[in-house]
């Protein structure tokens, strides 16, 4: 399979994706380490994939949806954008509610 055909098949196969640096537990740049804590935060479970162990994902992700930079984060197969975004939607109150929305999960 293509690699940029595996990709798509990981964002649409998983409601909630992030494409980081490391491991949720093991993050390997700062980058990473936020936004992951900040979905952490939010109560749901998401998918992730080291792109530090998949060399093939590291050199083609940017090209997928032309976003050049690490992590990505996708939910319900759109590209929600990068660090910055999310810690941006983080703040602001709107990320939680996107990501439990996706996870099929209602707020209490």
């Amino acid at each position: 399979m293509d690699v940029l055909q595996r990709i798509d098949e990981q964002v649409k196969s998983n409601p909630i994706v992030i494409y980081m640096k490391g491991t949720p537990q093991m993050p390997m740049c700062g980058f990473s380490s936020r936004a992951s804590q900040a979905m952490q935060s939010c109560g749901v479970e998401f998918a992730y994939v080291n792109v530090l162990a998949d060399p093939e994902i590291f050199e083609n992700l940017p090209r997928y949806q032309n976003w050049p930079t690490f992590p990505q984060i996708y939910v319900n197969g759109e590209l929600i954008g990068g660090h910055d975004i999310l810690m941006e939607m983080y703040q602001k109150g709107e990320l939680q509610p996107l990501l439990q929305a996706a996870a099929g999960k209602v707020e209490e």
